[in-house]
């Protein structure tokens, strides 16, 4: 189950990422085979300026979905956090893809990415932005 810091950063969220988020953390949970922490949802100027000055985000302030508020984008990885654990990343991905197909919300994954890989990162889709 999310943490208190967890729910705090998820509450920054677009609803629909809450309810992603939520979901996979249940499903996560049922099955033992992770616990997950929320990292980041809505980042602030100073916040952003210091995540594209450490090469952590491509975007400056204000151009991240992490800016929006609520945020369009949120930060997840499983805990205890270990960076270098790229396959407890691309198990949590992998549920975060299947749950948002189950609840039809189109996310893109940064784990997934080529150009620039970004392991906690989940963002709405554009399209999915643009749904009622």
């Amino acid at each position: 189950m999310l943490g208190v810091s967890s729910n705090r950063e998820l509450d920054t969220c677009h609803p629909k990422l809450q309810k992603l988020i939520r979901e996979v953390d249940k499903a996560l949970a049922k099955r033992h085979l992770l616990e997950l922490t929320v990292v980041c949802g809505h980042r602030g100027e100073k916040a952003q300026d210091k995540a594209f000055a450490e090469h952590k985000s491509t975007k400056a302030w204000p151009d991240s979905k992490h800016n929006a508020l609520p945020s369009c984008a949120v930060d997840v990885a499983p805990y205890p956090i270990d960076w270098n654990d790229r396959e407890r990343f691309a198990l949590l991905a992998g549920y975060i893809l299947a749950v948002a197909d189950y609840l039809d919300i189109e996310v893109s994954v940064g784990a997934l990415w080529k150009k620039f890989v970004d392991l906690p990162h989940v963002e709405l889709t554009e399209r999915e932005l643009n749904r009622p």
